[in-house]
């Protein structure tokens, strides 16, 4: 072991002695690099400036309102006028599109109501496009530029009543659809003007429409009836002063009546019901002929419809041909009785076999059936219409319905559509030498001041025409008469 590692040594010795011996050697020389000129570098771009921060803009502060709660909000919210649940405001739900079509929104929809009127910048007096669906009558409808300064309302007639107030926002849609005018038109339309009793397949029934009262209130001024040629009709039923237009019988915002106020008339009345037994000096005439005066104007109405509906069956089996049924609550309400049972069955259809004389007995019979409040806007002009209508229809019959206890007009006071208080209807005024005696504020006028001047034509005497005051009806005194002849009565002499 020893001799391998001398060996190891001696050769370890041995190598490092032949490594020192040999010359080093010199690099080969290298050619001179030759010199390249370095390109300029581009000038950096200038680096983007941060803008300053925006310093954020105060809040504004929200404005006050105007009032802590919206006036009447409440007593709008749970009336008719927003029923959301009501037909005539979910009609168009399922259509396609869903909207409320022109002819409609006017009083469909808030939206259409206030186009109707202009005041969303639009033209006024009519509605040009659909509107949308989901609406009631909101305040904004009745409560906005236009109605302020609204004073008149044109009717389906083409009759504009003017010299209007706040109730005209609502005479807008409570006139009804249709009218003398528009009957007429559809007869005319089919070339039976001349011919009463001719069927005609191209004629359908009118339907007036619902709840029209502002119609049946002014009566013959604004024609919503079917009113017969050569007759005459009571105009705007005139109840007392106070209460005489929509928004002062009834609450604008809940539409109910105020029976509190009614009472100091109509002692009896202690609810809505009670108005069906009402019935006043001025309307003492058996209408409906059954002999009992003591019931009240609604079931006098209700026996002259009934009548009515007797005489238009009549007719409808006699001369029309077909036997004729009444729905209220399925349109459209007149139907054809094809298995005589005298009952609308679900497969029977709308009646089709109109003559002129009996389309306009049925529109009259419609538009006694759609003002629920006949009886108190104008329930004579109601009693004169279906009359009138019983009277046309017995003339084309073998057996006409027997008349003679039925009553059309009041005792001369209060027969308002007679000549006696319409011949000055076409100049608009009873001039002063007439007034005293043919309008119902002459009189008063001239016990009070001596004098008498012109007075707006009226629909016979008012109860202020001779009672000094609606608590206890006391009569106005008079102390002496002045006759023609110059000759002085006084109320004492024997």
């Amino acid at each position: 072991m020893k001799r391998f590692l001398l060996v190891a040594a001696l050769l370890l010795v041995l190598v490092l002695l032949v490594a020192c011996s040999q010359d080093t050697v010199p690099p080969a020389p290298q050619p001179e690099a030759a010199q390249v000129e370095c390109p300029e570098c581009q000038a950096c771009a200038d680096a983007p400036v941060c803008p300053e921060v925006q310093a954020c803009p105060e809040p504004e502060v929200c404005a006050e309102p105007v009032v802590a709660v919206v006036p009447f909000e409440e007593q709008w919210a749970n009336s008719p006028h927003n029923d959301i649940t009501a037909e005539a405001f979910n009609h168009w739900n399922e259509d396609d599109p869903a909207q409320i079509p022109e002819s409609c929104a006017k009083c469909h929809s808030t939206s259409g109501y206030v186009d109707f009127l202009g005041a969303d910048g639009s033209e006024a007096g009519v509605v040009n496009a659909p509107h949308p669906i989901g609406s009631t009558v909101e305040c904004s409808a009745c409560h906005n530029d236009a109605t302020i300064h609204k004073t008149s309302v044109v009717f389906p007639s083409g009759i504009e009543i003017t010299d209007l107030g706040d109730e005209s926002r609502c005479m807008e849609c409570h006139q009804g659809r249709e009218s003398k005018v528009s009957v007429d038109a559809a007869i005319e339309k089919v070339g039976l003007t001349d011919s009463p009793d001719e069927v005609s397949a191209d004629l359908g029934f009118r339907n007036i429409h619902y709840f029209a009262a502002a119609a049946t209130q002014y009566g013959a001024q604004a024609e919503g009836g079917y009113q017969y040629d050569g007759n005459s009709y009571d105009i705007k039923f005139y109840h007392v002063d106070g209460f005489n237009t929509c928004n002062t019988c009834h609450d604008p915002h809940t539409l109910e009546i105020n029976i509190v106020a009614c009472q100091t008339c109509h002692t009896d009345v202690n609810t809505v019901e009670d108005f069906a037994k009402v019935r006043m000096a001025g309307s003492e005439a058996d209408y409906d002929g059954d002999g009992n005066v003591e019931e009240g104007v609604v079931e006098e109405i209700a026996g002259v419809q009934e009548t009515l509906f007797t005489a238009i069956q009549a007719y409808a089996s006699e001369v029309a041909g077909t036997p004729i049924l009444y729905n209220p609550a399925a349109y459209p309400y007149f139907f054809g009785d094809a298995n005589a049972n005298g009952q609308v069955d679900e497969d029977e259809s709308g009646y089709a076999s109109w003559t002129p004389r009996l389309l306009r007995a049925a529109y009259n019979y419609q538009v006694a059936t759609k003002d629920p409040g006949k009886f108190a806007h104008n329930g004579k002009y109601i009693i004169q219409l279906m009359y009138d209508s019983i009277a046309d229809l017995n003339t084309a019959v073998t057996e006409p319905v027997d008349m003679t206890t039925m009553h059309r007009i009041d005792p001369g006071h209060f027969a308002g559509s007679e000549e006696a208080f319409r011949h000055w209807d076409e100049e608009g005024a009873v001039p002063s030498s007439c007034a005293k005696c043919h309008s119902a504020d002459g009189l008063p006028q001239l016990i009070s001041e001596g004098v008498i001047t012109s007075q707006p034509v009226s629909n016979g005497f008012k109860c202020t025409t001779c009672h000094a005051n609606m608590e206890d009806f006391s009569r106005i005194e008079i102390t002496d008469v002045t006759f023609p002849s110059g000759a002085t009565v006084s109320m004492d002499d024997p």
